[in-house]
């Protein structure tokens, strides 16, 4: 599947969890009104915006996780949309103006511990889970979002 839904935006003044707002501007920096406590490993123009797969987050808790949109820090929580498709260089369609681009995928770290009933955050660690990560993506094309608009993937120009 090519196409998707926002299911949750999130945002926070810094650190995790990220709680849920109903729309957002997307901005070169990511999601107005959203912060990062640590600067040197999240932020800035490639990793401006962290998306994650509701799908994921729903098989995740299924293994007993305490997992919700959001705790893991991403900003746009997806679903409907085939995750296996979301890989560095995929472009998305945010709503009907933003388009992100995927630049790499999130490397997990111990502030989202605690959500996990063993504390093996590692399970979503493209590394060691390819699949169960989260991505970060820079913004081509700045625009306003809401939860339930379209998530697209968008075709690359040759």
């Amino acid at each position: 599947m090519s196409a998707g839904r926002i299911a949750q935006l999130s945002i926070s003044p810094g650190g995790v969890p990220k709680l849920p707002v109903p729309s957002a501007h997307v901005t070169a920096l990511g999601l107005a009104g959203d912060g990062h406590r640590d600067r040197e490993h999240h932020g800035g123009p490639d990793r401006a915006v962290c998306l994650f797969s509701m799908e994921q987050i729903e098989a995740l808790r299924a293994e007993g996780h305490r997992i919700v949109a959001g705790a893991l820090g991403e900003n746009v929580t997806v679903a409907g949309l085939d995750w296996s498709l979301v890989l560095p260089g995929t472009r998305l369609g945010l709503g009907d103006e933003a388009i992100v681009e995927v630049t790499r995928y999130t490397s997990p770290c111990v502030n989202i511990r605690g959500v996990f009933h063993d504390g093996d955050y590692s399970r979503v660690s493209q590394k060691r889970h390819p699949g169960w990560s989260r991505v970060y993506a820079r913004v081509l094309r700045e625009g306003h979002v809401a939860t339930g608009d379209p998530v697209r993937i968008v075709p690359v120009a040759s």
